[in-house]
């Protein structure tokens, strides 16, 4: 059975909320990525990735997104433990807040970044590339 993930591509104009993770972090410790987490097992429900993804966002980093949410890619990877996870990524425009570490146990630090900043940076992974290029894509797609 897989774990399911979430992560936002929060933009505020041509800038990303990104996040370096916690060192304490199983996965990607101190790697820059979008917020998100792991579903939880609620049942029968509607909107449940949306849901969790909203809720990762205020209590990691503090912040809320406006409601469209736009699907922009899935992945999967095999944790250490070999728990295998599917990760989806949706694209959201920031709301409100100023985002900050509010749970340090998962996140050391929060940025802006521009997508290329994010490219050049030394802690980002090739995955992160490729979803931020399409999140990116997808921004610039739906401002037209």
């Amino acid at each position: 059975m897989f774990l399911i993930n979430v992560e936002g591509a929060v933009h505020r104009g041509e800038k990303w909320l990104v996040i370096e993770r916690s060192h304490k972090e199983e996965h990607a410790a101190g790697m820059l990525s979008f917020v998100g987490g792991t579903v939880d097992h609620e049942g029968a429900s509607a909107d449940i990735l949306e849901r969790t993804l909203r809720r990762e966002l205020l209590e990691e980093v503090g912040i809320t997104v406006q409601e469209k949410m736009t699907y922009v890619r899935n992945t999967s990877f095999v944790l250490a433990d070999g728990r295998e996870v599917v990760d989806i990524v949706f694209l959201c425009e920031w709301k409100g807040g100023e985002p900050f570490p509010k749970s340090p146990d998962e996140v050391e630090a929060v940025h802006w970044m521009t997508t290329d900043e994010v490219l050049g940076h030394p802690k980002t992974e090739s995955y992160f590339h490729d979803n931020i290029r399409e999140a990116d894509r997808l921004r610039k797609k739906t401002m037209i």
